[in-house]
């Protein structure tokens, strides 16, 4: 059987926009189906399965995150956060609904294209085996079998993204790993200059792993070279 081509779901109240991204990813091969509304974008994501979510934030109605956290209570389908609001608060707000990526306007159709093929690309990979089953440090437990994470026994809700992220650091313990390498390892290639885009991701992670901090490790910032996690 011929694989089935990835079925994104475009979701932007501006018909012009919409129109461009459903021109654009069907050119690149995709299935697309669109919404101009928050509703109207629940009701697709119930009735199709979906590979991939674009999802602007302001909407009529249910706007982008009441969505984005909409689809988070049963899936773990790819959200790329579409949104001309670009602050790092905003951009943390995003990522704690639920979002994996974000993409700001104006942005250009190469770049839109880049982040889509990098998310489905992570989302599509397996994680590589780990050498042990679960990780305990302080309050702080990590399961890899269940890609879950818990402080204090309380589960902390973690993206895709921010899962491997932080397993990368965790497998890590007390090496500094580069921006460079962290972008490249966890993101891609197409990532490889967005240092900006790495602190939001590690102030996000941050947030959810010390919002109950119980005295577990953290991720460390190295002034001008990178991040590591440190018990």
């Amino acid at each position: 059987m011929p694989k089935l081509k990835p079925c994104i779901l475009a979701v932007d109240d501006d018909v012009h926009i919409l129109s461009l991204l459903r021109h654009t990813l069907e050119m690149e091969g995709y299935q697309v189906i669109t919404a101009d509304s928050g509703e109207a974008a629940v009701t697709a994501f119930e009735r199709t399965l979906l590979d991939l979510v674009l999802l602007d934030i302001m909407l009529p109605g249910l706007d982008g995150y009441a969505v984005c956290r909409r689809i988070r209570s049963s899936s773990q389908v790819p959200i790329i956060m579409v949104t001309a609001m670009g602050s790092d608060e905003e951009m943390v707000r995003g990522l704690d609904a639920g979002a994996d990526d974000y993409v700001t306007k104006p942005f250009s159709v190469e770049k839109l294209l880049a982040r889509v093929r990098a998310v489905l690309r992570r989302s599509q990979a397996a994680l590589p085996m780990s050498s042990c089953d679960v990780f305990r440090n302080g309050s702080l437990e990590i399961d890899f079998a269940r890609r879950g994470a818990t402080v204090a026994g309380k589960e902390i809700r973690l993206t895709p993204t921010e899962f491997h992220l932080l397993r990368e650091l965790v497998f890590n313990i007390g090496k500094v790993l580069t921006y460079s390498h962290l972008l490249h390892k966890i993101w891609g290639p197409e990532y490889q200059d967005e240092r900006q885009y790495l602190h939001v991701f590690v102030r996000s992670l941050r947030t959810k792993l010390e919002l109950r901090h119980q005295g577990h490790g953290t991720v460390e910032s190295i002034s001008g070279v990178g991040y590591r996690f440190k018990v």
